[in-house]
């Protein structure tokens, strides 16, 4: 009988791991899936989970190589996919991105810068396993010293936290290097925006009366009464005005990018929908608004909103850069004047002014976050209310037959 042998073939390019005793040039044994290239270098290549795909790393010394095979067995094992990690900075966060839905224009357009420095940077194409918690905290640091402000490395890490977790929840990296809190590393620098006194109050207000013009007095007395935003005034129309009820209406703000001059979007957080009572003096303001308005030929129609009760001279709806740029122009025409004796005040300073006026007036904070809008108290009493000796002492007295 005729036995017959048959004798399976593998292709070339595995035909190392068949080889018995295979060695590098300096005689050393090589392991399964180890090799060097003619050149002189060392590669190891495997299979990812469930992948029959090969993938290759390359290294200059073995030592080296070896190092790198016992962090990917070990990740093999632990069901991190170390190929996975090879992605760069700027392509995770590419990935991340694009499955973000709902963001608001302004928060896709801080983003975008945000996403901008990311790819420019040379930290956005380093491979993502090899970042380490050091790294970023370094990177952010680094960023620092080169100028960029605590809140605008706020916004970056607010991109750059969320994308490596969704890697470490996709089995590509073990840890989160973002995840630390950024002050931490970064001192706060932002510019401390200061109420006004009841005196600096009268004062702004009586040179805006006497040496303003553009007819910017009355949206003042109405920022500096309601603690609205400025695009949240902006955005107010015939119908969000309750005369009868003495009541202001917030549903939408008007805004204003440098891609679409105009478009109404909803207030900042879902707590921006409210209503607000008028005092005398706001209530007159709006009066000599509605007045002043008129009633033009043309109404402008925005987003399917008309009515908008703040123009300008070209019967236009005003946006915040309006506002803006006429308060610096009399911050210019004050100091020139009285020389600084009052602080810059913006819109902003209007907003912070109201909630803590009313804070020193003991309105209670539940009250008080309801009218500015906040998602939550601590917004309002951390970031936009100061006290004073005088208020605590005030608020004390009036306690005080309690205790």
């Amino acid at each position: 009988m005729i036995q017959i042998c048959y004798v399976k073939r593998f292709p070339a390019e595995r035909s190392e791991e068949l080889s018995e005793k295979r060695k590098d040039k300096k005689g050393r044994i090589f392991r399964s899936g180890e090799g060097q290239r003619p050149n002189g270098t060392y590669f190891y290549r495997y299979h990812r989970n469930g992948d029959k795909k090969w993938y290759y790393i390359y290294e200059p010394t073995l030592e080296a190589l070896r190092k790198k095979e016992e962090e990917i067995q070990k990740d093999i094992l632990d069901g991190i996919d170390y190929a996975g990690g090879e992605i760069t900075v700027a392509e995770l966060v590419d990935r991340y991105m694009n499955l973000r839905r709902g963001l608001k224009e302004n928060s896709m357009r801080a983003y975008g810068t945000a996403i901008k420095r990311i790819h420019a940077d040379p930290f956005g194409q380093r491979k993502i396993r090899s970042v380490k918690l050091s790294d970023g905290k370094g990177w952010f640091v680094a960023l620092h010293d080169a100028g960029l402000k605590q809140n605008t490395i706020g916004i970056i890490q607010s991109v750059l936290r969320p994308a490596f977790e969704m890697a470490v929840d996709d089995d590509m990296i073990r840890k989160n290097p973002f995840k630390f809190k950024l002050s931490d590393v970064i001192p706060k620098d932002a510019y401390v925006r200061s109420a006004l006194t009841k005196a600096q109050q009268e004062r702004y207000l009586q040179f805006i009366r006497d040496y303003g013009k553009d007819n910017y007095y009355d949206d003042i007395v109405i920022l500096l009464g309601t603690g609205l935003r400025v695009s949240e005034l902006y955005g107010l129309t015939r119908a969000d005005v309750d005369f009868d009820r003495r009541c202001i209406h917030i549903r939408k703000q008007l805004c204003r990018t440098a891609d679409k001059p105009y478009f109404v979007a909803p207030p900042k957080t879902s707590s921006g929908n409210r209503s607000i009572p008028m005092t005398d003096a706001v209530y007159m303001a709006f009066r000599r608004v509605m007045e002043r308005r008129g009633n033009p030929k043309v109404e402008m129609m925005v987003d399917g909103y008309s009515g908008f009760l703040f123009l300008d001279k070209d019967a236009r709806p005003k946006v915040a850069m309006h506002l803006e740029n006429y308060m610096r122009g009399m911050q210019r025409k004050y100091v020139k004047m009285y020389g600084k004796t009052l602080p810059a005040v913006t819109p902003h300073v209007l907003r912070h002014t109201f909630c803590t006026n009313a804070q020193q007036a003991m309105l209670d904070v539940k009250s008080l976050q309801y009218l500015m809008g906040h998602s939550t108290a601590s917004v309002t009493l951390d970031v936009y209310t100061h006290s004073d000796f005088e208020s605590a002492e005030r608020a004390f007295r009036q306690i005080a037959q309690a205790l």
